[in-house]
Parts: C-alpha cells; structure tokens; sequence
C-alpha cells in the first residue's frame, strides 16, 4: 500500500474533530468511532450471557427477548443464577435492582447534558446507557462535543454497543454449549470494565477514586445484595469529591500567603 493510500485510510478512520461536529451524521460517526474498540469485550461478554441463558433453560426467542429488554449483563446473569437456584421472585427483582442502583449515579451526571431533549430522546439514551457507554462518553460530553450534538454523539457510541450486545447474546444462545472452555470468555467482562476504567482516570482525584472505590468494594464484597459494588462507588466519589476541594482550597490559599 503506498504511504498517500494509507494517509488516506488513517484519515477516514479518525474521531471527527469538535469543529466540524455541526451535523447529526458527524456525532453519530465520532460516537461510533469513540465506542467501536469496545466491541472486543461486549461482543465475548454478550456470548457469555446467551450461553447462560441457554443453560438455564431459556428458549432462543425468551434469551433474545430477556437481552434486548434488560440489557444489563450484570444483573441478567445473576437473575439467571438465581433462577436456577429457585429464587423467589422479589428476591430475584430486588438483587436486580441493587445491582443496577449505579445507573442512578450515571443518570445524575448526564442528566445536564440531555434535560434540554424531548421525552423520546431522554427515554432513548437511558435504554442505551450501560457502564461502557457512559465511560467513554462522559469525558467528551463535559469537554468539547458542542451542546446540540451531545445526544446525537451518545447515541453513536451507545447504540453502536448495543448492536454488538445483541449480536453476542444471538451468538452465544445459537452455540450454546458448543463453545469450547478453552476460549475462556470470562476475561471479557473484566476486560469490558477495564476499558471503561482507564481513559477516565485523567488526574489525581480520578485515581484516588478508582483506587477507593475499588478497595472499598472488594472489602464489602460480602455484603447481600451485591451492595458492595454501589457503597464502593459512593466512597470512591467521595473521596475524588474531597481531594478536589482540598485541592482547590490550597490553590486558593497560596496566593493570600504569598501577598502577605
């Protein structure tokens, strides 16, 4: 390939510059751009909950139904694990509900950038707001993707994920047990978080809220519910939220001492 061909395809394949970001086709192309590497783990994470599905005694269309429905990895596999302990089924709904209580905390922090929409769009971007989306997105949003192309942006990366999640879910309910052990699929869902984690942590209080919230839930792992995940979420804002504002407050403070 000669070196003009290959500027060419670089060009193409770049995240659309915020200048040109003035048309819906354009934020829908950089959300997509921003969220298509992700794939590598939804796609393998999807697979893992239709072969879940399948092996809980799901039929293919009840498996396919249950994943566009809920779409949330987490508590779709612990509401099959439970299934096939004999949970009843206010147990069943409320450890659904405890796991997706984060949603909560994603939904506070981009409701500033869609309150301005319409019902259908806001209804639309809460469908499609999972761990990964909000994770590459959120940065973009608060920075530098202009106002009336923020939901058109989000919904590239978003929707663009979901495509993936179906496509892995239909994967793995057709192969069902048929997938070899030896491919280890596990590590996807590791890896999804991983890729969401990383690009996030941009300063010193970003990092110490990864490192606490991390810690703090890996200590309450224990507890029902799987309320360790949300009381780590909260401690790691908490201490980000602190370290801030001790930040701010020194930043503040030297000048008076040097005027002094």
């Amino acid at each position: 390939m000669t070196s003009k061909g290959a500027s060419v395809i670089s060009r193409a394949t770049e995240p659309v510059a915020p200048a040109t970001l003035t048309r819906p086709r354009a934020a829908l192309r950089e959300g997509a751009a921003t969220s298509w590497p992700l794939l590598l783990s939804i796609v393998p994470f999807g697979m893992i909950t239709g072969v879940a599905a399948i092996a809980t005694g799901f039929s293919l269309p009840l498996a396919i139904g249950m994943t566009v429905i809920i779409f949330a990895g987490a508590s779709q596999l612990a509401t099959m694990q439970l299934l096939t302990t004999g949970a009843a089924v206010a147990v069943i709904v409320l450890t659904a509900s405890m796991i997706n209580l984060r949603f909560l905390l994603y939904s506070a922090s981009l409701a500033p950038h869609f309150q301005h929409l319409p019902l259908h769009w806001k209804l639309l971007l809460a469908y499609f707001t999972t761990d990964p989306a909000y994770g590459i997105t959120i940065v973009a949003l608060n920075e530098r993707i202009p106002i009336p192309m923020k939901h058109w942006y989000y919904a590239g990366a978003a929707g663009l994920l979901w495509v993936g999640w179906i496509i892995g879910t239909l994967t793995g309910a057709l192969l069902g047990t048929q997938i070899p052990t030896e491919w280890s699929l596990d590590f996807a869902i590791s890896l999804n978080f991983i890729a969401v984690l990383i690009p996030a942590i941009r300063d010193r209080a970003t990092l110490l809220s990864a490192l606490g919230g991390g810690g703090v839930a890996i200590v309450a792992r224990g507890l029902p519910f799987n309320l360790g995940l949300i009381v780590g979420a909260l401690c790691g804002i908490g201490a980000g939220l602190l370290l801030e504002q001790w930040q701010r407050g020194s930043g503040n403070d030297a000048p008076r001492a040097s005027d002094e």
